[in-house]
């Protein structure tokens, strides 16, 4: 071919350029030949095979697609069409084909990396993704693997063998250690997180170190995104996970309920022995009917077995309105149909303060969902307010502001009153 268009500039009396003038004019031929073939695989084989995947039911291919494989693959074209065009540059036929096939070992490393990401999707839809994510062992795989294909390439250019390069390459250790000291750290990090089932994609988990509170959406060699629930999206290392301390929700939705866990303050000097009035009125609530009887006669028979003297009120035992409202509040946890009767339902005491006496309920609400939560909690507690008075129990509370003022306007009153007598008796 160069001989050709050699002896045409010959013809045309350009005999002085026209080796150089035909090679370049050869070189631009096959190089407009390499593109055209790269078109022509595109819109010949590729399109048609693209348009049969998206009208085909299966989804996984789609993700072939999406990720331009087969396009990426018709790179390696132009390549191919030049190496065999390669002998006709006798003088360049060995650099022609270095790079050449250079190239094509680089593409094919970029096809490699289209093929892992498309991997990588389809397994995000099977189940086993949430607890068992692999989108860190794939970046260490591309990793390695254009570690190798660099190793490659540079020995072919160079016309060495890779093993030199490689032992020039161990003595840069230390430095490529500092240089992927975080992906190295990661790469532990996401062994020991997917051994041992720490975090999983879609899991609610907090790291106060981070001030991150939220789903984690993403786990990478290095980071992994958590999506609080501002909306905001926090980035953390993965080793992080391992060194520092976290806490994970998981457990909860497992279990299949949502602890409560809140106190209500009972004022003190409200708490007092049952009398029969009050026994009979907190009689008529149906749900302490079975405790009120229960107790009453553990307690009469108590006393009478140990001659008990029951006219003084400290005697022997007595049924408390404090102690029965805690039963109260166990019977009805119990009753709810939002509580969830597999786990613990307590109520009980914790130790007195200056605030009061906290009567602590913990129980377990059915629903996980935060909204459905914290609607169930509201409405316990609205009860439970709602039912303080009814055992001749008042809720702790400080003064207000207006409960000062009523107060003064009271002794302004006495104080009036006062002088008026005053006068009076002058």
């Amino acid at each position: 071919m160069v001989k050709f268009f050699a002896d045409w500039l010959f013809s045309l009396g350009m005999e002085n350029l026209n080796i150089v003038f035909a090679n370049i004019i050869t070189g631009t031929i096959i190089v407009a030949l390499a593109f055209l073939s790269k078109f022509l695989f595109e819109k010949v084989v590729i399109k048609p095979i693209e348009h049969f995947i998206k009208k085909s039911p299966n989804k996984w291919d789609d993700i072939l697609v999406r990720h331009h494989v087969l396009g990426r693959i018709s790179l390696m074209i132009p390549a191919i069409v030049i190496v065999s065009f390669a002998p006709v540059f006798p003088m360049v036929e060995e650099l022609i084909k270095r790079l050449s096939t250079a190239y094509l070992i680089f593409i094919a490393a970029v096809v490699m990396d289209a093929i892992l990401e498309a991997i990588t999707d389809a397994y995000q839809f099977l189940e086993i993704s949430r607890d068992k994510p692999i989108k860190s062992y794939i970046t260490v795989v591309k990793i390695m693997m254009y570690i190798i294909i660099s190793v490659i390439v540079i020995s072919i250019l160079t016309n060495t063998s890779p093993w030199g390069i490689l032992s020039g390459i161990g003595a840069l250790t230390a430095i490529l250690l500092v240089i992927f000291r975080d992906s190295l750290l990661g790469l532990v990090a996401s062994v020991q997180i997917s051994k041992n089932n720490l975090v999983s994609i879609g899991d609610w988990i907090e790291v106060p170190k981070y001030q991150a509170d939220g789903d984690v959406i993403d786990i990478t060699l290095t980071t992994i995104r958590i999506q609080n629930w501002d909306k905001t999206i926090t980035t953390i290392p993965s080793y992080a996970l391992i060194s520092e301390s976290f806490k994970n929700w998981k457990g909860m939705f497992q279990a299949g309920g949502r602890r409560i866990k809140r106190s209500v303050f009972i004022d003190t000097s409200s708490v007092r022995f049952i009398d029969d009035e009050l026994f009979e009125r907190l009689h008529r609530i149906q749900i302490l009917q079975p405790y009120l009887d229960s107790r009453k006669r553990e307690i009469e028979e108590f006393n009478r077995k140990n001659n008990i003297d029951v006219t003084e009120s400290v005697n022997g035992r007595r049924m408390t309105n404090i102690g029965t409202f805690r039963a109260y509040l166990n019977a009805y946890l119990r009753s709810h149909p939002g509580t969830n009767k597999d786990l613990i339902i307590m109520v009980r005491q914790l130790q007195p303060t200056d605030a009061g006496l906290p009567l602590e309920v913990y129980v377990f609400s059915k629903d996980t969902s935060w909204v459905n939560y914290e609607s169930l909690q509201s409405d316990i507690f609205d009860h439970i307010f709602a039912a303080v008075p009814h055992f001749g129990l008042r809720v702790f509370q400080n003064p207000t502001g207006n409960d000062m003022r009523s107060l003064g306007n009271i002794f302004d009153v006495k104080s009036i009153d006062r002088e008026q007598s005053d006068r009076e008796l002058s």
